[in-house]
């Protein structure tokens, strides 16, 4: 499902056309315009967002490489990141040490100073302001000795359909998408109480079935786990 048949969907399922909304601002005199296509845009990029926080989807993960500075206990993250899946350390002979994930008070304990040097060792999420923005890092421990080089392996947020017209959801599994944006779409609505249960019900069955795809099925194969076999009953049915 691309992004038009998407869109034209949520609004036959809802049977509503979703009309532009003006609504007079904070001034009492000036006046703001929502567009159609906003409002249902909106309701697929909130879908987006939950069902992206929800799963890990193997397919949406990026490897990159970087480098770590000698002294500089702080490495950057994408502005795509979502949550790491591994961290490798590499040293001048192309070496992999794979780092582990620790709290920040741990290394903070373990390394009390950026004088704690070494080849590192772990990694800890560490939020950062500047200015009137926050941004995040990882920190590491020890403080890199030498300038090394990094890889790593993350789960990423894709670009919206909205945007780019096709989706890894869009093509590969459209149900929970087009649920969870109908579901958005009844909150919007106000929709009457069955409705609004009947698309959460319809929304919680496409996520765990997406679930049992990424968290099973793509993470094993026959040869380490067999194959999944099921119990007949004794007239047909299954056990």
């Amino acid at each position: 499902m691309n992004y038009t048949q998407l869109f034209n969907t949520v609004k036959t399922y809802t049977e509503n056309e979703f009309p532009n909304t003006t609504f007079t601002g904070t001034d009492g005199v000036t006046t703001v315009t929502t567009l159609s296509n906003t409002q249902v845009n909106t309701f697929i990029t909130q879908a987006e967002t939950r069902i992206y926080n929800a799963i890990n989807i193997p397919a949406l993960r990026k490897n990159v490489t970087g480098s770590l500075t000698a002294n500089n206990p702080y490495l950057s993250l994408p502005t795509d990141w979502l949550s790491a899946y591994s961290i490798a350390v590499i040293d001048g002979s192309g070496n992999y040490s794979y780092i582990l994930n620790k709290d920040v008070s741990y290394i903070r304990e373990a390394y009390p100073g950026p004088t704690s040097t070494g080849l590192p060792k772990y990694y800890a999420l560490f939020g950062t302001q500047l200015s009137n923005n926050y941004a995040l890092s990882y920190i590491l421990g020890p403080t890199p000795d030498q300038n090394y080089g990094v890889e790593m392996h993350y789960f990423y947020y894709p670009a919206s359909i909205v945007t780019a017209g096709e989706s890894w959801l869009g093509d590969n599994y459209d149900p929970v998408l087009l649920y969870g944006a109908l579901l958005e779409a009844t909150i919007f609505m106000k929709a009457e109480a069955e409705i609004a249960t009947m698309y959460k019900a319809k929304y919680d069955e496409a996520l765990n079935e997406l679930r049992r795809l990424c968290d099973a099925l793509e993470r094993g194969d026959s040869y380490r786990d067999g194959l999944l076999k099921l119990n007949a009953a004794p007239k047909g049915g299954v056990i």
